[in-house]
């Protein structure tokens, strides 16, 4: 987890709002035979298994390291992650497609359309609550960076995927209502089934960038490029190294793995040098916690 920041409670928040809002789209969806509300009741359901799969993942990815994972489980949380976006892309997106093309198809009247404008409204209440617990966690960690860069910058995934959920249960709330509204005011029941369309092409796309970024994480990124510049600027203000050559940074989960190659100031033997890298080691992990594992090469070559 990035310093400052709690996924879990975006996490938590997202789920208890998604379980209300199911619960009140099934009914709603029941008593109006709406397609736009049981493609949202689904999408709701699919969610609320989605953050118990964040949360497995996050406790799996605290397991201890182990002979067999030397460097531990904090990449299981990506490996989740990822399988969120797959079940956002299958059972919510491919679900409200085929569910509109069958309604635009075989098209319904909406039965007692309040119980659908009271239930989407509701939802909205909700997911904005969520969304803002959400922000809240996004907002202590990605500084100046707008929205979009943090989501391509960041390494937290199960806030990545939090915000994709989130975001795209706010905007899938307003297609449904807008959908159920046109559909009551012309009296045509094409424009429900276009909804429920709509509410799929939105959870297939946000499903899609969502993948796309768990996919780089699951695969092997360096830390958030903000944060190996801060490592980097450490690195280069301390008074024993003369210059660093190369930084690599790989994040694994909650925690990373550094890799330094510097130049180190000051002559002496071994044992000196020994010990000046290891005070720049563990001033480093003082200053970065999340630096759990780190490896320093001194450049002999060149060292005075």
């Amino acid at each position: 987890m990035a310093a400052g920041s709690d996924s879990t409670r975006a996490i938590l928040f997202a789920l208890g709002a998604n379980f209300a809002i199911a619960c009140a789209k099934g009914v709603a969806a029941f008593f109006t035979g709406s397609g736009a509300m049981l493609a949202e009741t689904v999408h709701s359901l699919a969610d609320c298994g989605n953050q118990g799969l964040l949360l497995l993942g996050m406790k799996r990815s605290r397991r201890p390291a182990s002979t067999e994972h030397p460097l531990g489980h904090g990449k299981a949380v990506y490996f989740w992650s990822f399988l969120v976006a797959v079940m956002l892309f299958t059972v919510g997106g491919m679900f409200s497609l085929y569910e509109g093309i069958h309604k635009l198809q075989h098209p319904e009247p909406i039965r007692q359309w309040g119980w659908a404008v009271g239930v989407l409204a509701f939802g909205i209440v909700l997911e904005a609550v969520s969304m803002r617990a959400c922000l809240q966690e996004v907002n202590k960690v990605r500084g100046d960076r707008s929205l979009w860069r943090w989501f391509r910058e960041s390494r937290q995934s199960e806030l990545v995927v939090i915000f994709g959920e989130d975001l795209a249960a706010l905007l899938g709330l307003a297609f449904a209502l807008a959908a159920v509204v046109l559909a009551v005011a012309t009296g045509n029941p094409a424009w429900d089934a276009i909804g429920t369309i709509g509410i799929g092409v939105l959870l297939i796309v946000i499903a899609v960038l969502v993948a796309v970024e768990v996919k780089a994480m699951l695969i092997g990124q360096s830390a958030d490029p903000e944060r190996q510049r801060q490592i980097l600027a450490f690195l280069e203000a301390r008074p024993e190294v003369e210059r660093v050559i190369n930084l690599i940074t790989l994040q694994l989960g909650d925690e990373m793995m550094v890799a330094v190659q510097a130049q180190m100031r000051g002559g002496g033997d071994m044992p000196v040098l020994a010990g000046r890298i290891d005070a720049v080691e563990q001033a480093m992990k003082q200053a970065f916690p999340d630096v759990r594992w780190s490896f320093f090469e001194p450049d002999l070559a060149t060292d005075p």
